[in-house]
Parts: C-alpha cells; structure tokens; sequence
C-alpha cells in the first residue's frame, strides 16, 4: 500500500513537472536579496494555497516568511518541508535556492493530494534570508519549531549526498577608533585606526598555525580611512569566523576577540566589536531520516551518492536541527566541479540540470515523509536518535 501510494505520488510530480519548471524559472529570472523576495512568496504562496493549504504571511516578524499547512487523515505528527528562496547580490540564484523553494512547494502539494494515505500535518515553511539574514534563526528563536517533529529540505549541488554537515558561525564587525592628523606635516599627532585593523589581521594570522582543522576565519576591510593625507579616524574590519562545533567556536571568538584587543593596545586605538549577522549552528543531520531519504534516492535511479560530505560552509538549517531532527541533502544539479555562487552555478540551477535536480529533491522529500509519516515505529527511532546525538561533527 505504501509502495504504491510513493509511486502515484512520483508519477503525480513528473506530470506536473511543467508547473515545477515554470515556478522555478520564474524565481530564477526574477532574483531577489534576502527580506525582499516578495516576488518568490508570492508565487510559491499561492500555489500553496490553490493545492488545498491554509497559508499564513508574515510569520515570524519576516514579510516573506511563510507558514502553509496541510492536515493528513487522522492525527499525528508534523513534518515540515522547508522552502528557501533568497539570491545572491549580482549573482543572482548561484545557489540554487529557486530549486529549493520550488522543491519543497512541489513536495507538499503531492502530499497533500494523497492526504488520505498518511496521518499527521505537513507544513511548508518559507525561510527566507538564508544567505546573509538567518530567517531560519528567527523561526527557531521565535518557537515555530517547537510545533515540529521533523524537518527536512534539499540543497543543488554537484553531487548527492544525504549525509551533510556544516560549521558553526559568528559574523563579527570589529570597529577601530583612532586620532586623525594630518598624515604628512604632523602624523605623530594622530593614531591610526587603520594600523589597528591591519595588527588585527596580522595578530589573527600568528594564530592560525595554532588553530584545530576544520576552522575558517575570514575576513575583509569595509572602512579604512577617507583619503591618503588623513590619518584615518575610523576603520573597520567583518570577519565570519566558523569552527566545526559551538562549543569551540565560543571559545575560539574570544581568541579572535583579544587579538583585537591586542591590536588597539599596540596601536592605541580603541576598539569594539559586534555581531553584524545573526550565528549559525553547526548541522545536526539525523542518520535515520537521512538514510531513508538516501534509499529513496535508489529507488528512483540514483546511483552515485557520496556517503558522506563535511561541509566547510555554515548554514541557519544548522539552528533547526539543534531543536528538531532534520536532513539537508544534496541534489546534483551539475557534473563533478560545479562550484555554487558561481555564474556556472546561476546557469546549472535554470538550465536542465536544475530541473532534474528539483524532481528527484522533491520525490525524494515526498517519499521519505510519506514513509516518516506512516510508521511510528519509525518516528520513536528518529526522536530517540535525536534526544541521545552527541557531536554532530
């Protein structure tokens, strides 16, 4: 029964893939920065709506946040499907995330036609700001995953892989005030704020050879003075600093923190620094949900699928999966070597590639919570797992 309810259900997304394709260039073409994707809520809303679920804006605080759900035969728990949507500044969706939204869309809109084959509530959930805002972050600070048993969501990628993790991560803006004087007749009465930040960074490379693997600190200078002849005032430095667990990654913060205060004493600046980003959670990924959605995979003609990927990247699905069991799988979208924010990777996720990719998430998503969803032999495996997880490195 089971069977061949997933099978009606990936027959149903294939007929329909020109809507899938439509939706998805749709958003391609019209990219939109993070908070400001009214165009891609817009459509993925409505659709939504017209497909039988009950649509609510605006969550969060967030105007292109969304909550839609959909009520299964009887009761039981919730999945939900997460849809992101947000571009690049000038590169448009080099990370594919028309792919992601349209998939999860097409996932619940399926589910939701063969509501009578399952018990519980799907919700799709629209996050936006993924790349530099952290919608997912504000949901979880906000409590809407507490009404959520399980989540999952797919990612395009040159490869597939269920097994995914990611860094933890703090965006930090360092602030240098010095003296201004005139660089050339009188420069021994001012104080450099550039020079503090410039110390910063030479103090942060001495650190380097220190550091564990799998740390990142990167950084760049967004103020550094106004003209040559002026000793600059005011200069400014954001760094995203990742390690592989948040535990270390505090600790780590305040290394780069008296590297800053090291650089201002040596200088005699003054220095203060703040979060410019909201953090990001290492990914937590649930090895039961992920293997299910690994053997449906299989079952749809997958054959190459990497058995693991230790992502170097940070991601707010990292916050859900501390306080849900969660997947963030890869699709191919591309051969081996498709590198995302790229142009190729623009052009992968509106091309072909992308649209194969779309299905194969979307079915995959759809069989995998039509199975979570049907055994709850299952459900007790996957929470178990989940409330015993230790490093999710």
């Amino acid at each position: 029964m089971l069977k061949d309810t997933g099978e009606r259900i990936c027959t149903w997304l294939q007929e329909n893939l020109s809507t899938w394709q439509d939706l998805s260039l749709a958003i391609h073409r019209h990219p939109e920065l993070g908070y400001q994707e009214y165009f891609a809520c817009k459509l993925l809303t409505e659709a939504l709506a017209a497909g039988g679920f009950t649509v609510q804006k605006g969550i969060g605080e967030m105007e292109t946040a969304f909550w839609a759900e959909c009520q299964g035969k009887g009761t039981g728990p919730t999945l939900a499907l997460l849809a992101e949507y947000d571009a690049l500044p000038e590169l448009g969706h080099a990370c594919g995330h028309n792919i992601i939204g349209v998939a999860a869309v097409a996932a619940g809109l399926a589910l939701a036609r063969f509501r009578s084959e399952w018990s519980g509530r799907i919700a799709v959930i629209g996050t936006p700001a993924e790349e530099t805002g952290g919608g997912k972050v504000i949901l979880v600070q906000k409590g809407y995953f507490q009404a959520v048993d399980f989540a999952m969501m797919i990612h395009p990628a040159d490869h597939f892989c269920a097994q995914v993790t990611s860094t933890a991560m703090d965006a930090i803006e360092y602030v240098f005030y010095g003296k201004p004087a005139h660089a050339a007749a009188s420069p021994q009465e001012g104080i450099s704020a550039l020079e503090g930040v410039i110390q910063l960074f030479n103090n942060i490379n001495a650190l380097r050879p220190y550091l564990p693997d799998g740390v990142r600190i990167n950084g760049i200078i967004t103020e550094g003075g106004i003209a040559p002849n002026i000793v600059p005032e005011r200069a400014v430095a954001r760094f995203y600093i990742r390690a592989k667990q948040r535990n270390y990654l505090n600790t780590l913060v305040e290394k780069v923190h008296n590297c800053a205060r090291g650089a201002a004493l040596a200088t005699g600046c003054k220095v203060e620094w703040h979060n410019f980003e909201l953090s990001y959670d290492e990914m937590c990924t649930n090895q039961t949900m992920a293997r299910i959605f690994e053997q449906k995979l299989r079952y749809l003609g997958v054959e190459q699928i990497r058995s693991g990927r230790e992502g170097m990247g940070s991601l707010d699905m990292g916050n859900v999966s501390q306080v849900v069991p969660a997947i963030h799988p890869y699709v191919a979208i591309g051969s081996l070597g498709l590198t995302a924010h790229t142009q190729e990777f623009a052009q992968a996720a509106g091309g072909p590639g992308g649209l194969n990719g779309l299905l194969l998430g979307a079915q995959a998503m759809a069989l995998t919570a039509l199975e979570i969803l049907n055994k709850p032999a299952l459900q007790k495996q996957i929470r178990s797992e989940f409330e015993n997880r230790g490093s999710c490195s």
